[in-house]
């Protein structure tokens, strides 16, 4: 399995930050989370004047095979057609990184389908979507390491092109249950906390999704560290994302997190490398049953809560703006000497 190289910001700057913060023309603390991740970016960037370059949403899609037992709403040629929405410019998270000035890159991780050649779409189907695991581990260890590698060596292209802030989405109908697995096998949070609506499913639905997971559950007999569970639950588009989070730690760059599904690829990425989170900045919490809990569980505290559950990295580029203003805060406000302002408390 790929490595990497992922060690904690340099806390020799925090100091001169923390002076610069408090010197600037306002109350001590009085911009509250702003303040906040300025101090986390500036660590993160190791400057006193950091910059938000080329901000990218890359969106992996594939499709799971626990789709087969009802565990969605939503048939599985939905993974598909959402992928020709985002290529065309019409999905949710399409008119969001157009307002924010965010690029796109889509991945084809495993949709079960064969796409036609089309401009904009990145092509390293793995399989056609990931096997059953109520009964088998949804991927080999090969597929899960080839995952990882792909999502990382698409981060780094990212970088290549002058990227220092990334949100990841996702598309696989399907894959709030390999999420809720992950969730409760990483933190052993009951599984019956974990699961949630989806794509929205009524009372009833969500009583039979916990009822398949919970003999999935039953069955799996790996040794539940963060590896097996991510190869043995997870899809594809989920394990390249833990891939590209992992980089853009190791390549310094500020990782935006989305919603449910991204959080637990956060769990698993920080499973394997602590570190990683330090990188992280939290758009938001959805409404996915679970979500609120492995925030708390990862000690996150997210930007929003606007009762999103779309996924595709939507609130994650919702929350952009914040994060801008955060930055802006440190190079554009001036401080108590500039202005020749009494400090005031």
């Amino acid at each position: 399995m790929l490595t990497f190289d992922i060690a904690r910001p340099d806390e020799g700057l925090r100091a001169e930050l923390t002076e610069k913060i408090n010197n600037l023309a306002k109350p001590k603390g009085s911009l509250g989370r702003l303040e906040e991740l300025a101090m986390q970016i500036g660590l993160v960037q190791q400057t006193l004047s950091p910059r938000l370059e080329r901000p990218m949403n890359v969106i992996f899609a594939a499709d799971h095979g626990i789709a087969d037992e009802g565990v969605s709403l939503s048939p599985k040629e939905v993974t598909r057609q959402v992928v020709f929405n985002f290529l065309s410019g019409g999905a949710g998270v399409c008119f969001l990184a157009r307002q924010h000035g965010f690029g796109m890159k889509i991945v084809d991780a495993g949709v079960d389908y064969d796409f036609p050649p089309r401009d904009g779409l990145i092509e390293h189907k793995i399989r056609k979507g990931t096997r059953n695991f109520l009964h088998e581990a949804a991927m080999t260890e090969a597929e899960r390491d080839d995952a990882l590698a792909f999502g990382a060596a698409t981060v780094s292209d990212c970088h290549a092109e002058g990227c220092n802030i990334i949100s990841f989405g996702e598309m696989g109908i399907g894959n709030t249950s390999a999420s809720s697995m992950w969730m409760t096998l990483l933190t052993a949070i009951p599984l019956t906390q974990c699961v949630g609506a989806g794509s929205g499913l009524n009372e009833a639905g969500i009583n039979h999704k916990y009822k398949v997971l919970k003999k999935a559950l039953d069955n799996y007999r790996g040794d539940g560290s963060a590896a097996d569970v991510m190869r043995y639950f997870g899809g594809y588009e989920m394990v390249m994302a833990v891939g590209g989070m992992l980089r853009a730690a190791e390549l310094g760059m500020l990782i935006l997190v989305d919603g449910f599904i991204m959080t637990n690829c956060v769990l698993v990425a920080s499973r394997l490398y602590p570190a990683m989170l330090d990188y992280c900045i939290f758009g938001h919490c959805g409404d996915e049953a679970g979500h609120r809990r492995v925030l708390d569980y990862l000690g996150a505290k997210p930007l929003l809560d606007l009762g999103l559950r779309l996924g595709e990295g939507s609130g994650a580029v919702c929350a952009y703006p914040i994060v801008d203003s955060a930055v802006r805060m440190l190079n554009e406000m001036h401080t108590f000497e500039q202005e020749a302002i009494t400090k005031y408390f």
